[in-house]
């Protein structure tokens, strides 16, 4: 991030004669000297929207308690989290860039793009730290070296605006453009999802929908009465992986040395098995120690999740001797296995529950609830190959799925009193839904509402605060070596100086 905020002095150097022309004569005619916009869009949607390979990938699952970790005791398993970083920011620059190269034609499908990748992004950055740099971010070249730390609440309004104006963007365009691995430059499709991500951010300020400034229940009822929303799994906003290089599943085998490590939780395993949901069969694979006693794959009680916090002596124990799952092979053994969904038509829904229950709009939210997980199984139904390795001969069928769905124990009640508990079901769903996808939101779900109840271990617990899982991660080291007046400003604003991971940030009061 410091690149963004301060000049790099330059190096002039005095050449002779004979080697004023050293650069064209070493200039490749044939090689690409500038970037094009649709170059620029390739990169920022993919680093948009990729996660890293290999144990990188698992983290945010390990924070959420989707997995625990079996090669070694891993701090994040165990709410050990310190700085995030901010170099975003210098991603960031290169949105500017692309709008910049654009020529009049495609002009407004990349403004678009650029404040929807903006947005996305900042969005969460904030949800990571707190206060951010937004309305003078990016701005070095204008002179603005250290920028200023916006608040919170300015910053989510500052989002909520720019997707407006991408909405807007989206909308004049005319044409196709190139460069999108989503949705094929479609500026609908893009529209769809400016629609959806909106609904996303109004729903995590829930703790705020009385703030009369922002104006959440009347902005979001508006999004759903006047714009085209998802209508199945083909609108998801997702990255498809191919059998290439540089395109394959970040859990493959080719790219990826910690397969054999992920173990699956409790939280995952014994929720599906509670009320009898193939998805588990298409999650995980069989404990060792179950196969090995004779139990089919195809049995229930042949998949065994763990408590994430317990000792992690216990843990090496129940994991050398095949006593808990692992995830599902088709994780590791196909290139392709399964789009990574960042917006999807399965949360789309559970939002929509969520937004029910709280009377933000009309509705049925038991409607919107099963149609959401209706869509979770479709997905992973579709993306599991028909073969009885990776759903271990439980197919999940159109018949099973609408079967599923009027399960007793799943549906949800009715009377105010039953609030907490029809939250807790919708947001069990969507934790569900969400393994293997996004990038710590179920972790920020559980700050917000407070479900799925994660398991806390005062004793293995390495929060500083054994009791309770941390909030927030800190502000990198090199804001407080470049940019620490405002940084600090912000510590003390929200935090009365304690840049501390238990401190709660604007958007959690």
């Amino acid at each position: 991030m410091k690149r963004i905020y301060y000049c790099i002095a330059a190096i002039v150097l005095t050449a002779s004669q004979a080697c004023s022309h050293f650069d064209e004569i070493n200039s490749n005619p044939n090689a690409t000297t500038s970037s094009t916009s649709s170059m620029l869009a390739t990169k920022q949607i993919k680093d948009m929207m990729a996660k890293p390979a290999n144990k990188g990938y698992s983290y945010d699952h390990m924070l959420s308690k989707h997995i625990a970790w079996g090669e070694a005791q891993d701090d994040v398993q165990y709410n050990r989290i310190s700085r995030t970083g901010m170099g975003v920011y210098m991603s960031l620059t290169n949105c500017l860039k692309m709008v910049e190269a654009a020529n009049d034609v495609h002009k407004e499908s990349y403004q678009g793009l650029a404040l929807f990748i903006k947005a996305y992004r900042l969005f969460d950055l904030s949800l990571s730290l707190g206060d951010i740099p937004y309305s003078e971010a990016m701005k070095g070249e204008e002179g603005v070296a250290k920028p200023k730390y916006d608040t919170q609440k300015d910053v989510m309004k500052h989002i909520l605006d720019d997707l407006d104006a991408a909405y807007r963007h989206f909308s004049t365009a005319t044409r196709k453009f190139d460069g999108d691995v989503v949705y094929g430059g479609d500026p609908e499709k893009w529209k769809i999802a400016t629609s959806v991500f909106q609904l996303k951010v109004l729903l995590n300020l829930s703790r705020k929908e009385s703030d009369a400034e922002l104006n959440i229940k009347q902005r979001f009822a508006k999004i759903l009465a006047e714009r085209q929303l998802m209508t199945s799994n083909a609108d998801n906003f997702q990255l498809v992986f191919a059998n290439t290089a540089s395109q394959k599943y970040p859990t493959h085998t080719s790219i990826n040395n910690f397969h054999s490590y992920p173990e699956m939780t409790v939280m995952l395993i014994d929720s599906l098995k509670r009320h009898g949901d193939y998805r588990m069969f298409h999650y995980a694979q069989p404990a060792r120690a179950k196969t090995e006693a004779d139990i089919a794959a195809s049995e229930w009680d042949a998949y065994l999740g763990v408590d994430p916090s317990r000792p992690f002596d216990e843990l090496g124990t129940l994991f050398t001797t095949g006593s808990i799952s692992n995830m599902n092979a088709r994780y590791y053994e196909l290139e392709a296995c399964q789009p990574l969904i960042r917006i999807g038509y399965a949360e789309q829904n559970f939002i929509l529950a969520e937004a029910c229950l709280r009377g933000w709009i009309s509705g049925n939210a038991s409607q919107y609830y099963l149609r959401g997980i209706e869509a979770s199984m479709k997905f992973t139904a579709s993306n599991t190959p028909d073969n009885a390795k990776y759903h271990h001969d439980r197919k999940m069928t159109d018949d099973y799925i609408q079967g599923f769905l009027a399960t007793p124990a799943i549906q949800l009640t009715s009377g105010a009193a039953a609030f907490e508990s029809n939250l807790n079901k919708i947001i069990m769903q969507k934790y569900i839904d969400k393994f293997m996808h996004y990038t710590y939101d179920c972790y920020y779900e559980y700050r917000r509402t407070g479900y799925p109840r994660l398991p806390v271990n005062p004793a293995t617990n390495l929060n500083t605060k054994p009791d309770r899982m941390p909030v927030r991660w800190m502000y990198e080291q090199r804001e407080y070596d470049y940019n620490r007046e405002n940084v600090e400003e912000a510590v003390k604003r929200q935090f009365n100086g304690n840049d501390d991971v238990n401190e709660l940030m604007w958007i959690l009061k």
